[in-house]
């Protein structure tokens, strides 16, 4: 099942995010390059020391689908779904699916969220958040979509105060403070239990529902 990339958002927006989607389907054969994946599975690795065994989990931008395999290894009743924008990277992670009688990955957008209300315990937005150009709408959709007490996992770089724009990738990426990112998170419905520094400026934001 493939959405539209631009479904609920405005005409602007929906150019940036087919910009995007374009530019990752060109990635997406040799993203898994050496110095990409050293630095998603030191990440990913640091990230997993504070994640709560989930149940049902949601990837948003799952790339390759590494993370969620990671996931899907350490606790084996785990189910999981990855979404992202591009298909191509979605064709790499079905490719390389080791757990496919509990992991499956479609390609969609964020806006809306194509899930039940309440159907996920936890969800995962690594170095993909800052790509989308309606964060306090991803937010509420990420809200709708967790259970109650469900856990919002959200790593990438952060500068130190306020919002930082950066011109990489079409339409350029947002970084958000610790700050901007519970407040972001408290408008959306979402309480900040924690931020963790994973190394360097990536920060780990856990947001509960």
């Amino acid at each position: 099942m493939a959405l539209r990339a631009g479904a609920g958002v405005g005409f602007v927006e929906e150019m940036s995010l087919k910009a995007k989607e374009q530019y990752f389907d060109r990635w997406a054969g040799r993203y898994d390059g050496f110095w990409t994946s050293l630095l998603y599975r030191w990440c990913h690795r640091r990230l997993l020391s504070h994640v709560l065994p989930p149940a049902e989990a949601l990837d948003l931008g799952c790339g390759t689908g590494r993370l969620l395999g990671l996931l899907a290894d350490r606790w084996g009743g785990m189910r999981g779904m990855g979404l992202d924008l591009s298909g191509q990277m979605i064709v790499q992670a079905r490719l390389g699916n080791c757990h496919r009688e509990r992991l499956d990955f479609l390609q969609a957008g964020v806006q809306p969220l194509p899930f039940a209300d309440g159907r996920f315990d936890a969800l995962f937005c690594t170095f993909s958040f800052q790509h989308y150009p309606n964060p306090e709408g991803v937010l509420g959709e990420i809200s709708r979509v967790l259970r109650p007490g469900g856990r919002f996992y959200w790593a990438e770089a952060s500068p130190r105060t306020g919002q930082a724009r950066l011109k990489m990738t079409p339409g350029g990426i947002r970084l958000y403070s610790p700050e901007c990112r519970a407040q972001l998170g408290l408008e959306a419905g979402l309480g900040c239990a924690a931020h963790h520094q994973l190394f360097g400026p990536v920060l780990l934001s856990v947001l509960v529902r």
